[in-house]
């Protein structure tokens, strides 16, 4: 019999079995066509449901406002990293950052390209290993740009922080942990997301943007990159990436039928617990991550001293656990265990661990 194998790759990520099925079977023959759903025109009417039926998905999962749009883009996080400023601030103007991980390091350096950027806090000095709980906000501020959950380091806001200028928005970055949790999407003017996470596969990006602050957009954009654009096309401007939107829609269907974002919730909660609890328990691993900000989502733990992390890794991958090297800048090993990882391969990761401590404890 074929071994088991659980991906822990902190993306792209583990697909459910389901969307991968049916995924197949729409790059062979999408609703009985004849056509692949990737030779289809995206002008095409069945095209055109699939985007409508996605977004109307996301809109019920998330419960967005009916003042909120929902575009599907292409470009990943990284594209937005840059088209929000590009939109929302002009030379002179400031933005307000938290600087919390690698990505919104990122974002920041971007941001400085078009506009005054303030760090309002930053947890670089301790290798990422909190989120800072204040921030110096500048009152002027047109945003207010965090990052919610930090793949590298393991981190994630628990409680979002208001944003003190009356006339700025909150905009975050939920790559990796859309979906994941219940979040009140009242609280942003613009959320954006890439897919290979808890989405879908890479190439598709989700932006949930409120309709109020598309007028403060002032100034003279390239046409792709201003969301009115995207907006008035449906995210049909161009030639969409439609086979990774049907597999998002996809795993909007698996995830509605599960129950939800709350279900989905509960169920993240008992695989980070269980995980979490091992790394404690075990007298060969420890968490670096203060445990107030603890990820459910990517969870980075390390020897309590020097051993041969290479050695523990193939030890893993010898029972089918993948992936689990630690980001190059950290070191260690990491779990990522977003929505479709079962917690069986959670339960098997615990049991690797147990076992590896009877070996070498």
């Amino acid at each position: 019999m074929k071994q088991k194998v659980y991906q822990f790759s902190a993306g792209p990520s583990a697909l459910h079995p389901s969307v991968l099925t049916d995924t197949a079977h729409a790059a062979v023959d999408y609703q009985t066509s004849g056509l692949s759903i990737m030779e289809m025109s995206h002008r095409s009417t069945q095209v055109e449901i699939l985007f409508q039926e996605t977004t109307e998905l996301a809109k019920g999962l998330l419960d967005v406002p009916d003042s909120y749009h929902i575009l599907w883009l292409q470009g990943g996080a990284t594209l937005q990293f840059a088209m929000v400023p590009m939109n929302f601030m002009k030379e002179g103007q400031v933005a307000d950052f938290a600087d919390t991980g690698a990505w919104s390091y990122k974002a920041i350096l971007e941001a400085q390209k078009f506009g005054n950027v303030n760090v309002v806090c930053s947890s670089r000095d301790s290798t990422y290993h909190f989120i800072p709980k204040t921030s110096n906000q500048n009152d002027e501020s047109k945003y207010f740009h965090i990052t919610s959950n930090n793949t590298i380091y393991g981190t994630q806001y628990k409680v979002f922080p208001e944003v003190n200028n009356p006339n700025g928005f909150l905009v975050s970055d939920m790559s990796s942990d859309i979906f994941s949790r219940k979040i009140d999407v009242s609280k942003f003017g613009l959320i954006y997301a890439g897919a290979q996470k808890n989405m879908g596969p890479a190439g598709v990006t989700m932006v949930i943007i409120r309709d109020d602050i598309l007028d403060r957009i002032n100034q003279t954009i390239p046409t792709y990159l201003d969301y009115r654009t995207h907006i008035e096309k449906k995210s049909l401007f161009n030639t969409p990436p439609v086979l990774a939107v049907y597999a998002v829609n996809r795993t909007l269907e698996w995830l509605n039928g599960l129950g939800g974002v709350e279900a989905i919730e509960s169920i993240n909660e008992k695989k980070a617990g269980l995980l979490y609890s091992e790394i404690e328990r075990n007298t060969l691993f420890t968490s670096p991550i203060t445990e107030e900000d603890r990820s459910m989502m990517n969870i980075p733990f390390v020897f309590t001293e020097d051993r041969n992390e290479a050695d523990f890794l193939s030890f893993c991958e010898n029972r089918g656990l993948m992936t689990l090297k630690g980001h190059r800048s950290v070191g260690g090993f990491r779990a990522s265990i977003y929505n479709a990882m079962p917690i069986e391969g959670v339960e098997a990761l615990v049991s690797a661990m147990k076992e590896y401590e009877s070996i070498n404890g």
